[in-house]
């Protein structure tokens, strides 16, 4: 259950004289974000990395939110507890909609493994501009691409909370996307995000 949000009465809300949808007109694209989630290794940033070349090419104004990227910026100061954790998702989220108010399409690649976070990303961006893509790849898959070696740190114990070995990962209930990365090149995932973008009519080209 998300607690309603309490406003401290000082604070008052500005409203521009610029909307969401001049700004998605003046883009000629409408604003959503894409939330990619999934262990370390699944090909969550791959996928937004191809799907953003793509779009970008036909025109559409487009950004990436990197788990590792707002990690070493704004998120810097948090740990990798499950309060931290929860943290990290609700600030980007939070930039999420900034980004879809000013009118561009938002990719956020995170692992964001609870599924309370999700639910609370997917409540600061609004249920009409959240679009959750599974990344659907094997624990031994996910090792095995571990270029990074956090996988092999985390299992000598010198690197804690890490997804998959010492903390859980809940497998979303009922993604709008689930792409199964063990089977499926990166080109015909980015094929599938296409598809459900024009069966909702959110890629018009």
């Amino acid at each position: 259950m998300t607690l309603p949000k309490i406003i401290p009465p000082n604070l008052f809300k500005q409203t521009p004289k610029v909307s969401r949808r001049q700004r998605e007109q003046l883009n000629n694209n409408p604003s959503f974000t894409l939330w990619f989630t999934g262990l370390s290794g699944a090909g969550k940033s791959t996928i937004a990395v191809e799907l953003e070349a793509y779009l970008f090419t036909k025109g559409y104004r487009t950004y990436i939110l990197d788990g590792d990227n707002t990690r070493m910026g704004i998120n810097s100061d948090l740990s990798f507890s499950k309060e931290g954790r929860a943290e990290n998702i609700r600030r980007v989220a939070e930039l999420c909609k900034i980004l879809n108010e000013a009118g561009i399409i938002t990719m956020a690649a995170f692992i964001a493994p609870f599924e309370a976070d999700r639910l609370l990303a997917k409540n600061i961006v609004g249920t009409e501009s959240f679009i959750e893509v599974y990344i659907d790849s094997s624990l031994d898959t996910c090792k095995s691409r571990d270029t990074k070696g956090l996988y092999k740190l985390a299992e000598m114990g010198k690197l804690k909370d890490f997804t998959g070995v010492d903390s859980p990962y809940e497998i979303p209930a009922a993604p709008d996307i689930h792409l199964h990365t063990d089977t499926s090149t990166p080109d015909e995932c980015v094929n599938k995000v296409l598809e459900h973008l024009k069966a909702t009519k959110r890629y018009i080209l």
